[in-house]
């Protein structure tokens, strides 16, 4: 893709009229809209030191096997256009066998929304009066000001931009044990390493460190590349991702629910999930039903009932609300059929190198297990939400300068609800800088799925070149 066709970083003042910092999916989607929504000659700069655009953590897999969690008819990247990825595919014929109606309904291979993204994105430049310059390189540094957002970067270089979008997607928490960093390399390997993954198959036996999305794809991955040995899942719930279903829509008043406190919230999704099973619906369509909700029943929540949902509520809410693809949770449940996917609910104590394998210590609530001797470790422990343990050295660097300070709960950066902007240690917003996507997490919970990134992109790309 041409993405500097006029210019480069050594040929620019390095002044722009908005940089972006983060080139996955959330990123890529501010720029796209940028693009679109600009009127005039703007300098649009975006920041990824990865060489491939769009791709992130989910998307960044090449495998087939890793396919998207949401159906191909939900998963546009314009919220104007609802069937923006279906008439992508459609239009590179991706599945000539697959007519309109059956293909929206379908889950591709999630390295074909990154394709999607790369796509239009290359469009929206060739239409846009603005210029789009991708600098390969990582963000250190930001000191937000009144009129000039000041930015440092990996290489020395410094930035000017009179408005910043902070984009910078998900990084993965580290193993819950004492020393995991001096664990062999070889031997632990994490689940967004999908080539490394698929690498750890053969006939030992092999742990996974959590039981979600991330478990899912590593147990997939595992799968097809030949694996024979045992596949250990453990987790302190042990609660597998539930699947996707098939079924008419649900039909209740959803608008009753945000506000309620928790527990009167919970009875009735329970009652409402009784009642469409009893008129033939999957339980799944309640949930469906009340996910354009999402951030406002977590906002309808007060502190104490916030807290009480992540100490309890949490885990169950994941794997009904985060679902997977049929076939994908097909396969896991034939191996823990077959006996060869076991899991265990406990919680890791200790992970040591015993002759040339790692020996995994654990515990359940009727106390100690045996230990588990395998070849190796993944972790699947998915994404570090508390701002505080995040290892982005630019979010560290805003925290310690006070430029930011943790969102509700220690979640995330902390925002304002409205327009994204970040918040300094004092809770002033700052006015040049938005925040995009995961680390909005503590103030809006919903905020890592496509639906909530695609809008949060667009008012940031049309608040910064308003």
């Amino acid at each position: 893709m041409a993405y500097n066709r006029c210019m480069t970083a050594t040929e620019t003042s390095r002044q722009c009229d908005l940089a972006i910092v983060g080139g996955g999916a959330a990123g890529v989607l501010v720029a796209l809209h940028a693009l679109r929504s600009a009127t005039g000659a703007a300098q649009i700069v975006l920041f990824e030191p990865a060489s491939v655009l769009a791709q992130g953590i989910a998307y960044a897999t090449a495998w087939p096997d890793h396919l998207l969690n949401v159906p191909v008819g939900r998963m546009s990247g314009l919220p104007d256009a609802a069937d923006d990825f279906l008439a992508y595919l459609l239009q590179i014929e991706a599945f000539p066998t697959l007519d309109r109606d059956a293909l929206a309904a379908a889950y591709v291979p999630r390295r074909m929304y990154a394709a999607y993204l790369q796509a239009r994105l290359e469009q929206a430049q060739a239409d846009s009066p603005a210029r789009l310059q991708v600098v390969h390189e990582a963000v250190l540094g930001l000191h937000p000001g009144n009129a000039v957002q000041r930015l440092s970067l990996a290489n020395g270089d410094h930035w000017q931009a009179r408005q910043v979008v902070l984009a910078c997607g998900n990084s993965m928490r580290p193993l819950p044990v004492p020393g995991a960093e001096a664990l062999p390399p070889g031997k632990v390997v994490d689940a967004w390493d999908y080539d490394g993954v698929r690498l750890l198959a053969g006939a030992g036996d092999v742990a996974i460190i959590g039981s979600g999305l991330s478990m899912a794809d590593s147990v997939v991955a595992l799968a097809n590349a030949g694996h024979r040995g045992r596949i250990h899942v453990l987790s302190r719930h042990a609660l597998l991702p539930l699947p996707h279903a098939h079924g008419g829509a649900a039909t209740f008043d959803p608008q009753p629910l945000p506000g309620m406190p928790l527990r009167q919230a919970l009875r009735a999704l329970r009652v409402h999930a009784r009642s469409a099973v009893s008129q033939g619906l999957p339980w799944q369509a309640v949930m469906d039903r009340i996910r354009p909700l999402g951030q406002a029943l977590w906002q309808g929540l007060d502190a104490v009932d916030q807290r009480r949902f992540l100490r309890h509520v949490v885990r169950y809410w994941d794997v009904h609300r985060h679902r997977i693809a049929e076939p994908v949770e097909a396969q896991v449940a034939a191996l823990e059929q077959s006996g060869q996917l076991q899991r265990h609910r406990a919680r890791l104590d200790a992970v040591r190198v015993l002759d040339g394998s790692l020996q995994v210590h654990a515990h359940d609530a009727a106390g100690v297990l045996p230990p588990l001797n395998v070849d190796a470790l993944i972790n699947a422990t998915g994404v570090e939400t508390r701002a505080t343990a995040m290892r982005n050295p630019l979010v560290r660097q805003l925290l310690a300068d006070g430029h930011a300070r943790p969102g509700p709960h220690g979640l995330g950066l902390d925002t304002s609800v409205e327009r994204g902007q970040l918040l300094d240690a004092a809770g002033q917003p700052q006015a040049g800088v938005q925040v995009v996507g995961s680390l909005r997490i503590g103030t809006l919970w919903e905020s890592l799925a496509i639906p909530e990134l695609r809008g949060q992109a667009q008012q940031a790309a049309r608040a910064a070149l308003g």
